[in-house]
C-alpha cells in the first residue's frame, strides 16, 4: 500500500476522525475500504463467493416467481384476475426478502474463515498496523473456530426465523415488516460479529453490545438487507459490510475489548 493511501485510511479512524452518527454511514464507508490497496486481495474470495451465489439465487428466485404467477393466474376466476397486478409486487418483495438473506446465509458459511481474515486485515489497516500477506495456514487454522461460531448463529436464527416467517405468511403486510426488520437486526448480527470473534469475544456478549447499540445495529442491519436486494450491486455487499463493520467496531467498541 502506498503511504499516502495507508495515511488517508488512518487519518479517518484516527483519535479526532469526523464522526460517523448512523450504522448506514459505516455500511457505505465499506464501499471506500474495499478499494484500499493492500485490502483488496483479502476482498477477493468473499466477492467471488458472493458473485457465485447471488446469481444462482436470482436465476432461481425470477424462476419460481414466473412459475408462482401463473399457478395463481390459472387459479383465479376471470372476474377476479387483475388482482395478480396488485399481488406481483408483493410475491416480489418478499421473495427478494427471503432470497437474499437465504443466499447471505449460505454465502457466509462458506467465505467465513475468509470474512474473518478480511475483517482482522482491515482492522490492523484502520489501527495503523502493519498488514501481513496472510498464508494459507492463517484461514486453515481458523476454520474450526469460525465454524463453530456460524453454527451458533445458526442455533440463535433458526427458531426465530420460523416464528417469523409463520407470522408473515398469516399477517400480509405487518408480517412482512417484521420479517425485515428481523433480517436487518440479523445482518447487523452477521457482520459486525467478525471483528467481536477476532477478539475471541463471547457471542452472548456480542448481542449484548449490539443491544446497546439498537440504533446503530438496526440502522447498519438495514442498509445490508436494502443492498442485498439489489442487483449487481449485491454482488458486493459482502465484503463491504464486513469492512464498514470492522470500522465500526474500531470506533465504537475495540477500546472497551483490548486484547
Amino acid at each position: 500500500m502506498h503511504n499516502s493511501e495507508k495515511k488517508a485510511a488512518i487519518k479517518s479512524f484516527s483519535p479526532n476522525p469526523p464522526k460517523i452518527l448512523s450504522g448506514a454511514g459505516y455500511f457505505l464507508k465499506g464501499f471506500e475500504l474495499i478499494r484500499l490497496k493492500g485490502i483488496r486481495r483479502f476482498v477477493f474470495i468473499p466477492l467471488t463467493i458472493n458473485l457465485i451465489l447471488f446469481s444462482i439465487a436470482f436465476y432461481f428466485m425470477f424462476m419460481q416467481l414466473d412459475h408462482y404467477m401463473s399457478m395463481l393466474d390459472n387459479w383465479l376466476w376471470d372476474g377476479v384476475k387483475w388482482l395478480t397486478t396488485l399481488i406481483w409486487p408483493f410475491l416480489v418483495v418478499t421473495e427478494l426478502v427471503l432470497f437474499s438473506f437465504l443466499f447471505s446465509t449460505i454465502a457466509n458459511w462458506i467465505a467465513a474463515p475468509f470474512n474473518g481474515l478480511l475483517s482482522e486485515k482491515m482492522e490492523r489497516l484502520l489501527t495503523g498496523q502493519q498488514i501481513a500477506s496472510g498464508s494459507s495456514l492463517d484461514i486453515i487454522k481458523d476454520i474450526p473456530r469460525t465454524l463453530h461460531r456460524e453454527w451458533r448463529k445458526l442455533v440463535y436464527y433458526l427458531p426465530r426465523a420460523i416464528g417469523f416467517f409463520i407470522l408473515m405468511l398469516i399477517l400480509p403486510v405487518i408480517g412482512q415488516v417484521i420479517w425485515f426488520l428481523f433480517t436487518a437486526w440479523m445482518m447487523a448480527i452477521q457482520y459486525k460479529d467478525y471483528p467481536f470473534d477476532n477478539h475471541k469475544v463471547s457471542f452472548d456478549e456480542m448481542r449484548r453490545q449490539l443491544k446497546n447499540h439498537q440504533g446503530t445495529s438496526y440502522s447498519f442491519g438495514i442498509s445490508v438487507a436494502i443492498f442485498s436486494m439489489i442487483p449487481l450491486i449485491n454482488l458486493i455487499v459482502m465484503p463491504v459490510a464486513i469492512c464498514g463493520a470492522t470500522a465500526l467496531w474500531v470506533d465504537k467498541y475495540k477500546a472497551q475489548y483490548n486484547d
